[in-house]
């Protein structure tokens, strides 16, 4: 007897077919506890116009060739520091910008911290981007290296910058910035509350979507531009783009030096959110759960669309948002979300790459 799943899972991978099913079954769970299961999608919906960027950094990454960027850690010690250097100038306490409307100093502050951090982003990129030509056909490898080395050697340099506000540094220490540094004086929930909605006991971060949507849009043009086609092109075959007259290398920089930018800009949207930024050991993981986000949605080592992007996050940040609640009707004070997370995350990692032919043969 046929089975009719089968045409399913060949189109779109047993593993995203058991994910989207384990969503369906936590939001039929929800609602069968009785548990407040608008309130859950509204976490959904802000978990994803809060990570949305940070996986979206992965589509330039693979479609100019460099495959699955799981160093993006370099673009969001970009994006940390723009925040930390807002923090400290206390933009968002001018008194004149204040006197306008707190929302609107908010708004300045967190959109100033995304400027510092993609000229930041601009640089770290460049130079990430020389790197990765210099290691064709061992990307993957090296930039899971270099993600986890600049996380530690981050781990010095927090100690060591010289910042002087008293939010951002150690209590009597005098130096050295926190673990964690919160952003309730600065620019905390700017995005989530701006134009927010409710229908019924749904809220909808309307401002968040519209940023989320807004660069996802732009980098919709972007591929879709003269650059945009010859670094597709540069990445899908780079035999056939060089003998076409297109400077593979510059491609390959111009996509690595924008998936970079857009982790800076990522991990400010996604602090803003939560309304605290975490340095040290905090972005170390961020690069895999991006890869795991977009993988879930379609994606492939060697191909990405800003669709795969938007279904992944979706997917992947709802099964976080209703995996604790309805894990703990089964199992109270368990610790299942944070097992499923890694399951999830590593597992589908995994799989991608297992699908990818024994690597890639691009030179």
């Amino acid at each position: 007897m046929r089975n009719p799943l089968k045409p399913l899972v060949d189109k779109f991978g047993l593993p995203r077919v058991i994910i989207v099913s384990f969503f369906l079954l936590l939001v039929v769970a929800a609602g069968g506890f009785q548990m407040n299961l608008m309130q859950l999608l509204s976490d959904c919906v802000r978990r994803w116009g809060m990570f949305g960027i940070l996986a979206l950094a992965m589509v330039p990454a693979v479609q100019c060739g460099i495959g699955l960027n799981f160093g993006i850690s370099m673009g969001i010690v970009g994006g940390l520091l723009g925040g930390l250097i807002v923090i400290q100038l206390n933009v968002a306490q001018n008194p004149s910008l204040v006197a306008i409307s707190p929302l609107l100093a908010a708004w300045v502050a967190v959109l100033l911290a995304i400027l510092i951090g993609v000229v930041l982003a601009i640089g770290i990129g460049y130079l990430y981007g020389q790197l990765l030509n210099r290691v064709k056909g061992s990307e993957m490898t090296v930039t899971t290296y270099v993600g986890f080395s600049i996380i530690a050697f981050m781990n010095i340099l927090w100690m060591l910058l010289p910042f002087s506000n008293g939010e951002l540094i150690w209590p009597n220490a005098g130096k050295g910035l926190r673990n964690t540094i919160s952003l309730a004086a600065s620019f905390s929930g700017v995005m989530n509350n701006t134009l927010a909605f409710k229908i019924g006991a749904l809220t909808v971060p309307t401002g968040l979507l519209l940023f989320f949507f807004l660069i996802c849009f732009l980098i919709w043009l972007f591929m879709r531009s003269k650059t945009g086609i010859a670094m597709s092109a540069a990445g899908a075959n780079p035999m056939f783009a060089k003998a076409a007259g297109i400077n593979v290398n510059k491609m390959r920089l111009i996509g690595t030096t924008l998936s970079t930018v857009l982790a800076a800009v990522g991990i400010l949207v996604y602090a803003q959110g939560f309304g605290f930024m975490q340095l040290y050991n905090g972005p170390m993981m961020m690069g895999f759960t991006s890869v795991a986000a977009v993988l879930i949605g379609g994606a492939s080592p060697k191909r990405a669309s800003i669709t795969h992007v938007l279904i992944g996050t979706f997917l992947f940040q709802g099964i976080l948002a209703l995996g604790l609640p309805v894990a703990n009707q089964f199992i109270p004070e368990s610790n299942l979300s944070e097992v499923m997370r890694l399951i999830i995350s590593n597992g589908i990692i995994i799989y991608a790459l297992t699908q990818a032919k024994g690597g890639d043969s691009r030179e």
